[in-house]
Parts: C-alpha cells; structure tokens; sequence
C-alpha cells in the first residue's frame, strides 16, 4: 500500500465538530492523499467530511478538498500547504522498466532465460505535490493567476510578486520557494 508512513503510527485527529480523537494506527494514503487506519486486520479509509485536521508527531496536515495537506509553513494566520499524491502512469510505468529480461542463445546447445525482478519495497513512489496558500483567510491553490487576483492593487507589492516568480532558482513545486513568496507578501503589506 503507497502510504507517507512505512509503518501505521499514532496520531491526534481533530474532528469537524470539535472533538479530538487519539488513534494508535494511522496513515496517509497517497493514492488520494486521505486518512487510514488499521482496524483489526483491515485497513480502512476515514470519511474526510469529518476530519479537520490530523497531527502526527513530526508533521500536521489540515483537510483541504477533502484531502490532508500538509503545512509547510505559516506566518500571521497565513500559511503554505502540500498536497502528495502518488503518480499512477509514473508509478506504472516505473513497475514495467523494472522487469530486465535477457535471453542469450548460444548455438543449438545453449539456451539461457532470466528475469530480474527488483523487490516492490525498494522503489521510490512517483509523487506529485500540489500546492494550497491561505492568505487574507481564503484558501486557494497555488498558481500564478490565483494569487495575483488576491494580491493588493500596490505597484509595489505586484512588481516584488513578478520579482520573485522571476527568478531562476523559484519553482512553483518547492516548498521552499512557496515559502518564501508567502513571507515576501506578508512582509511587504506589513510595512505599508
């Protein structure tokens, strides 16, 4: 199963109404980015129209879309999200590379067939990150349109945005980057 976690931890689940929940055995579902959790022997996926966020002990994800995105940084209520989601054409794919067949035949005598097969645990999941902001108390996805419709009408503030998108070391799939635009807005429209 393609989740975060190679094992199912503990984790704190804040519900929709308010109410908090520790569960022993949880994870994150790439597939679709949800909650599961181990039941028995059964693993089952949480209904994320309840959930509103879920904290394990390193990292804390909010529901956005019905799906946990992970905060990658926050400053003044504003903050920065990440969606994982495992990349199935890439995954595929990646599966089908790893079959290395060779036959070798060596006049009439000699015939010699193998197939090597890379165990499943050893591969890396294809992933593909998403990005969400929540700036000014609406949530949005990260794009260049999206934020520079929410951004203010001030010369100043669009000229830094262009600045910083601008760059050659800005990418709009870094944490890092996304990061730092978020400070760069904030900072800006607070020494206004």
């Amino acid at each position: 199963m393609a989740t975060l976690y190679p094992e199912f931890k503990p984790s704190v689940i804040y519900l929709a109404d308010g109410r908090k929940l520790n569960q022993n055995l949880t994870n994150v579902f790439l597939k679709n980015s949800t909650l599961v959790y181990l039941k028995g022997t059964y693993t089952m996926e949480a209904n994320m129209d309840n959930i509103a966020r879920v904290e394990f002990d390193d990292r804390q994800f909010d529901v956005i879309e019905k799906q946990l995105a992970e905060l990658v940084d926050s400053i003044d209520g504003n903050a920065v999200y990440r969606v994982d989601y495992l990349d199935l054409d890439a995954y595929q794919r990646q599966l089908k590379n790893n079959v290395n067949i060779s036959n070798i035949s060596l006049g009439e005598q000699i015939s010699t067939s193998t197939i090597d097969l890379n165990n499943e645990e050893d591969f890396k999941f294809p992933l593909v990150h998403k990005y969400y902001m929540r700036y000014g108390g609406e949530i949005f996805n990260v794009h260049e349109r999206e934020i520079w419709r929410r951004l203010p009408k001030d010369k100043d503030v669009r000229r830094m945005f262009k600045t910083i998108i601008t760059q050659p070391d800005f990418s709009w799939t870094s944490d890092e980057s996304v990061s730092k635009l978020l400070r760069a807005i904030i900072s800006v429209n607070k020494s206004e």
